[in-house]
């Protein structure tokens, strides 16, 4: 059990997206290492060193501003089964995703975390 990353997320307007990205690139020295559409929720993202950048609708970034934080990790299933028994809650389960798999998850001090595991 290992978290790979942990991303700070940014919500912005969709045509800010560019910008947006140019302006971490430069700022962290690196290339933007991610990025892909979430057509489920009309979003797109992208990922620039420990930033993820969620682009979309107001009424739709709305509801993605109840998770503080995305945590890269090795095993959503080992993850799940420690922070259950260190007393969080699943806010949504475990599920396919544009990058692999993901859930939700409120830590014991109200804190909504999204996991997520790549590639599988």
């Amino acid at each position: 059990m290992k978290a790979i990353q942990v991303m700070t997320r940014i919500l912005i307007e969709p045509e800010l997206l560019p910008t947006t990205i140019e302006f971490y690139e430069n700022l962290f020295g690196e290339e933007c290492n991610l990025r892909f559409k979430y057509k489920e929720y009309n979003l797109e993202l992208a990922g620039v060193g420990s930033v993820l950048l969620i682009a979309g609708p107001a009424e739709v970034i709305e509801d993605f501003k109840k998770t503080s934080l995305t945590i890269l990790v090795d095993s959503l299933e080992e993850f799940q089964e420690y922070l259950l028994g260190e007393g969080s809650r699943v806010i949504d389960e475990i599920k396919s995703v544009p990058t692999g798999r993901n859930m939700r998850i409120q830590h014991p001090d109200g804190t909504v975390v999204e996991y997520v595991e790549f590639g599988t």
